[in-house]
């Protein structure tokens, strides 16, 4: 259980590191991006690929993260001068021509052998007892810094609601979503019981579920809106017990990452080195959209025009944002790769662009701290699943992965009606649909 919720840390911090990238370039900027991917994959394929010549790690690192700049370069300036809708299409097109280039140069990437063997970060440290002590309280300080942020965020959420309002939708909201996780379980239960798969056909009775769980989903959304009309501010409410639910999700993951590290392995020093990293551009990217240059790419997300009215350079404020948003998704690429130890181009398909779009969608765009939240959120929804799934609905492995994605379907489809910013996002900067 240990080293798999150590993955799960990886994995999170990870997609959380990508999808920074993301709101970036579309939550503060604007810029529609469906092929973020391509960015991870240089990224990833220039680390690995130079460290095999000798190149020492953080070079490499660095390296991917230029040559991932470079390609948003090229991107921005064949693209940004257009409308917005030929940004979208042309990284699409590209994601898919780096990941093709990939698969079919082997001369240079192995093709669709892979690339595997190559060094790895802390791999060969065998730290002290007292190195292993430092190492534990610098995750507690990033932990604790990061606790300190969300307070901040807290209390200034807290001034701008009613106290009791925010409390009693936090409960509401906490009452609903526990009775609906004990109903899930409930009917798993009852199905490993009955052995109900063996009596009905598996298709059939996957349809009945689905049915069953979206006549229950729109049950739950009609008393929610019923008892949420009758206090105010409930998306406060809703926002506030998502950030209490993480929380506390996010101490019982950082005791076990504080125990990998006394029990140390690779895994966990990757663990600790991703989580500073991270730590380190989320500061930075807090500081830059505080920054002069920040208010610029606001707005421009918000009416370019009146931006360039001010004498503000729009296409190069746009290709700075593009390029430092791909810089990190290629770092991001990176972390991918160590924590594979083994890469080939069928691990860089375009559902992981649109899973980074989950994540800045479900926690709100223009939003850093609603970026790691959504990041926590669908990693820890993917995980339940993955093991709660299988005792409700009775399918093999390849159509219960279906089943799953269209579970998360189902879920931003209520989310973008319901509540359209994201947990934490704000109305007004939401871009698409203008």
């Amino acid at each position: 259980m240990e080293g798999y919720i150590v993955q799960l840390i990886i994995f999170t911090a990870t997609y959380a590191l990508f999808s920074l990238g993301l709101n970036l370039q579309w939550g503060f900027t604007g810029l529609i991006n469906f092929g973020h991917v391509a960015f991870m994959t240089v990224g990833a394929y220039t680390t690995v690929l130079l460290t095999l010549t000798g190149i020492p790690l953080p070079i490499a690192v660095l390296a991917g993260a230029a040559l991932a700049a470079l390609l948003g370069l090229l991107i921005g300036f064949s693209t940004l001068r257009l409308r917005e809708d030929y940004l979208a299409i042309v990284t699409i097109g590209v994601s898919e021509v780096v990941r093709l280039v990939a698969l079919n140069e082997e001369w240079l990437t192995r093709g669709a052998r892979g690339v595997y063997g190559y060094p790895l970060p802390l791999d060969k440290f065998n730290p002290n007892a007292f190195t292993r002590g430092g190492m534990i309280a610098l995750l507690t300080v990033v932990v604790g810094l990061a606790y300190w942020k969300l307070w901040q965020w807290v209390q200034q959420r807290l001034k701008t609601v009613s106290r009791p309002a925010a409390i009693r939708n936090a409960l509401v909201w906490g009452g609903y979503t526990g009775s609906l996780v004990l109903l899930l379980g409930g009917v798993g239960v009852v199905m490993q019981q009955l052995k109900l798969s063996r009596a009905l056909s598996p298709e059939l009775l996957g349809l009945g579920l689905l049915i069953a769980l979206v006549g229950v989903g729109w049950v739950y959304i009609a008393i929610a809106k019923t008892l949420v009309a009758r206090l105010s501010e409930w998306a406060a409410g809703l926002a506030l017990f998502s950030v209490s639910l993480c929380s506390i999700l996010g101490l019982w993951m950082y005791s076990i990452g504080a125990n990998a590290l006394y029990n140390y392995s690779y895994k966990a020093g990757l663990m600790l080195l991703l989580v500073v990293v991270l730590a380190i551009l989320f500061s930075l990217l807090e500081w830059l959209v505080r920054s002069p240059w920040g208010r610029v790419l606001k707005a421009i997300r918000e009416d370019e025009e009146v931006a360039k009215a001010l004498g503000k350079n729009v296409f190069w404020y746009k290709l700075q944002s593009l390029m430092l948003g791909g810089a990190i998704a290629g770092i991001a690429g990176a972390f991918y790769a160590w924590q594979l130890t083994f890469i080939n181009p069928d691990g860089f398909i375009p559902l992981i662009t649109f899973q980074a779009w989950t994540i800045v969608v479900l926690g709100g765009a223009g939003n850093n701290v609603g970026t790691l939240l959504g990041g926590t959120i669908f990693w820890a929804y993917n995980t339940l699943t993955r093991f709660v799934l299988k005792d409700i609905v009775p399918l093999d492995d390849a159509r219960l992965g279906a089943f799953r994605v269209m579970i998360i379907g189902l879920i931003l489809i209520v989310v973008m009606m319901w509540r359209p910013q994201g947990i934490l996002g704000k109305k007004e900067e939401l871009t698409l649909g203008r």
